[in-house]
């Protein structure tokens, strides 16, 4: 079952690995991202920052919405942690009611950006994705750790 899913730029590290980890009571996190999934280097790196009692699986966009489809997933209690809004929304549209929210988390200024929080950076077009899935019924919002307050998107 998933908890949360979170958009962090740097998928997994301290923040993910203990703080959210640890408030939210799950057992598995998933890493949903093309790249790492063929890429054993950055698969490396991510596992340095796996907690000692975690799963840590790390599988691409179509083979994650495959496996929470499929019913495999249903045993764990799952953070979800994509790199970007559109693998975020990928995820969500393909995998129907199991998610219900979003947390948007570290994304990184890129041309076009505008900040939008603390160490949030979204385009036009990321934010009006963001606001087709809240339309949708997502809780979509932006809370860097656990302490912080939950930010609604403007």
């Amino acid at each position: 079952m998933i908890q949360m899913l979170r958009i962090d730029h740097r998928l997994l590290h301290g923040q993910v690995a203990v703080s959210w980890f640890g408030a939210l009571d799950v057992n598995t996190i998933l890493v949903t991202n093309d790249d790492v999934a063929s890429d054993d280097f950055r698969k490396s790196a991510i596992r340095l920052a796996k907690p000692e009692d975690a799963k840590l699986v790390m599988k691409s966009v179509d083979d994650s919405i495959s496996a929470i489809n499929s019913g495999v997933t249903d045993k764990y209690k799952m953070l979800v942690v994509v790199e970007s809004v559109a693998d975020a929304d990928k995820l969500i549209r393909g995998t129907g009611t199991h998610i219900t929210s979003l947390n948007v988390g570290g994304t990184k200024p890129r041309e076009g950006t505008k900040p939008y929080g603390k160490a949030v950076n979204l385009t036009e077009g990321e934010v009006e994705t963001l606001k087709k899935l809240n339309n949708d019924g997502i809780d979509v919002f932006i809370q860097m750790v656990p302490g912080d307050r939950k930010e609604k998107i403007k």
